[in-house]
C-alpha cells in the first residue's frame, strides 16, 4: 500500500468544529473571570474597583505576554504532532516550557523593581497605590501557574484536544469565584482581605488549573521522561530555534496590547459621550468575535499538523478551501450578533443618553463589514504561522497598527475633530490595509515549504 493510500483523510470542517467550540468556550471563561472578579470587588466601593483594575493591568499583560509565546508552542506541537515524532513533541513542549518560565521571572522581577513605583505614580490615593500592590504581589503567584499551565494547555490545543484546557477552566472557575468571594467578605469566619482577597481566589484557581492539567500531562506521556535526546541534537539548539520562531508571535502581542492602549488614550479626548459609546462597543467586538477567532486558530492547528505530516499542497489547498468557505459563514453569524447588539443597545443600557445611543447605531454599517476580512485574515495570519512564516505576520500587524491605524486616530480625533464614527470605521480601514498583504503572501504558499526549510 502506498504512503499515499494509507495516510488519513484531510480533515473536515467537523474536525475544525470539534477544535473551535472548546477555544470559543475558553475564551468566553477567561473573560467571565475578570467580570466576576470586577463584580465581587464593587460591593467594596469604586477605589477598591481601581486598586483592582491597576493592578489587574500589570497581571493582564504578563499572563497575555505568556499567552503569546504559548501559541508558539502550540504551533510546533501541532507540527510535532502531525509529524508522529515523541522527540518533537517532547522538543516542543520542554522548549516551551523554559521559555514561558523565563518570560514570567522576568515580568516578575519588571514588577519587583518598578511595580510599586508606577503604581504610585498612577494611583490616586496612597490607600489605592498599596491596595494594588498588595493584589499584585499575590497575582504574581498566578503568572507562575500560568506559566506552566499554558505550555500544558499548548500540548493539548496542538494534538487537536481542545477539550482538556476547557476542562481545566471547568474546574478553577468555581474555585475561583468561591474563595473569591469567602475571602472578599471575610464569610464564613474566614478572614477579610478585601481586594488581595480576590488575588488569593485567582491564585487557587490557577493552581488547580495547572494540577489538573499536569495530572493530565503526566498520566499520557509520563513526561517524557523515558524519551532520548533532543530535536535538533541538544536542548539549547532546540530552545534557540523556538525563540527565533516565538518572539515574532509575542511581539504581536505586544505592539497590539500597547497600541490598543494609545488609541484609548485618543479617544479619551473626544466627547463624553462618543468615549462612552466606544467604551461599551468594543468589549462586544471581542466577544461576539471570539467563535471566528476560534475558528481561525483551530485551522492553523490543523494545517500545522498537516505540515507536520508532509501533506502535498493540493490536500492542503483542500483544507483550507473548505475551512475559508466556514469562516465567511461564521463572519456572517458575527455580524448578525452585532446587528442585535447595535439595535438592542437601548434594552441592553436602559439609561443611555441620546448622542450615545445615536453613536451606537452609527457603528452598524462598520460592524457588518468587519467580520468578513477581519476572518479571512485571521485565517491567513494563523496558516502563515503554521508554515513559520511568523516574522511576515507580525511586520503586518505592526504597520498596520502604528503607520495606519494610530496616527490616523491621532489625525481624526487631534486635528480634523471627527465623529466617532469616522474613528471607529478605522479598525476596519486596518482589516482592509492588511487584507492584500496576508492573501497575496498565502497565494504564493512558499508557507508550504516553510517545515522543510526548518
Amino acid at each position: 500500500m502506498s504512503d499515499t493510500a494509507s495516510r488519513p483523510a484531510v480533515p473536515t470542517n467537523r474536525t475544525v468544529f470539534d477544535v473551535a467550540w472548546p477555544l470559543t468556550f475558553k475564551a468566553m471563561m477567561v473573560n467571565g473571570i475578570v467580570l466576576i472578579d470586577a463584580y465581587l470587588v464593587s460591593g467594596l466601593g469604586e477605589p477598591a474597583l481601581a486598586a483592582m483594575g491597576l493592578a489587574a493591568a500589570f497581571g493582564s499583560l504578563m499572563v497575555g505576554t505568556l499567552f503569546a509565546f504559548s501559541t508558539a508552542t502550540q504551533i510546533r506541537l501541532a507540527q510535532a504532532a502531525g509529524s508522529g515524532r515523541a522527540v518533537a513533541l517532547k522538543t516542543g513542549f520542554y522548549a516551551g516550557l523554559i521559555t514561558n518560565l523565563a518570560v514570567a521571572a522576568i515580568g516578575i522581577l519588571f514588577v519587583a523593581i518598578f511595580g510599586g513605583m508606577v503604581l504610585e505614580r498612577v494611583a490616586h490615593t496612597p490607600w489605592i497605590a498599596s491596595q494594588a500592590q498588595s493584589y499584585l504581589n499575590v497575582f504574581l503567584l498566578v503568572v507562575l501557574c500560568e506559566a506552566v499551565a499554558q505550555c500544558i494547555g499548548s500540548f493539548f490545543n496542538g494534538s487537536g484536544r481542545t477539550i482538556i484546557p476547557l476542562k481545566s477552566y471547568v474546574v478553577s472557575i468555581p474555585i475561583n469565584v468561591a474563595t473569591s468571594w469567602l475571602l472578599i467578605h471575610g464569610a464564613g469566619g474566614l478572614p477579610a482581605f478585601g481586594v488581595t482577597g480576590a488575588a488569593i481566589g485567582s491564585v487557587l484557581g490557577a493552581l488547580a488549573r495547572t494540577l489538573f492539567l499536569a495530572v493530565s500531562f503526566h498520566r499520557e506521556t509520563g513526561s517524557y521522561r523515558h524519551e532520548p535526546g533532543w530535536l535538533h541534537g541538544t536542548l539549547a539548539r532546540s530552545l534557540g530555534r523556538h525563540l527565533n520562531f516565538s518572539t515574532p508571535i509575542a511581539a504581536t502581542f505586544v505592539s497590539n496590547a500597547v497600541a490598543n492602549y494609545a488609541g484609548t488614550l485618543l479617544f479619551a479626548k473626544m466627547s463624553v459621550n462618543q468615549f462612552a459609546a466606544l467604551t461599551l462597543i468594543l468589549p462586544w467586538v471581542q466577544a461576539a468575535g471570539t467563535f471566528g477567532i476560534a475558528w481561525a486558530q483551530s485551522t492553523g492547528i490543523i494545517v500545522a499538523q498537516l505540515l507536520g505530516s508532509n501533506r502535498s499542497g493540493d490536500e492542503l489547498d483542500h483544507f483550507l478551501g473548505r475551512a475559508w468557505r466556514m469562516a465567511f459563514v461564521a463572519a456572517g453569524l458575527v455580524s448578525a450578533a452585532y446587528l442585535v447588539i447595535c439595535l438592542g443597545s437601548g434594552w441592553i443600557y436602559g439609561n443611555l443618553e441620546a448622542e450615545t445611543r445615536a453613536a451606537l447605531l452609527s457603528f452598524l454599517p462598520v460592524l457588518l463589514l468587519l467580520p468578513f476580512p477581519k476572518g479571512s485574515n485571521a485565517i491567513c495570519g494563523q496558516t502563515l504561522r503554521a508554515g513559520g512564516d511568523t516574522l511576515y505576520v507580525m511586520n503586518i500587524f505592526v504597520a498596520a497598527q502604528w503607520l495606519v491605524r494610530i496616527p490616523l486616530t491621532a489625525l481624526f480625533v487631534l486635528h480634523l475633530d471627527l465623529s466617532v464614527t469616522w474613528v471607529f470605521a478605522l479598525f476596519l480601514v486596518e482589516e482592509l490595509v492588511k487584507f492584500p498583504l496576508f492573501h497575496l503572501r498565502l497565494y504564493k504558499g512558499e508557507w508550504k515549504r516553510g517545515l522543510a526549510a526548518e
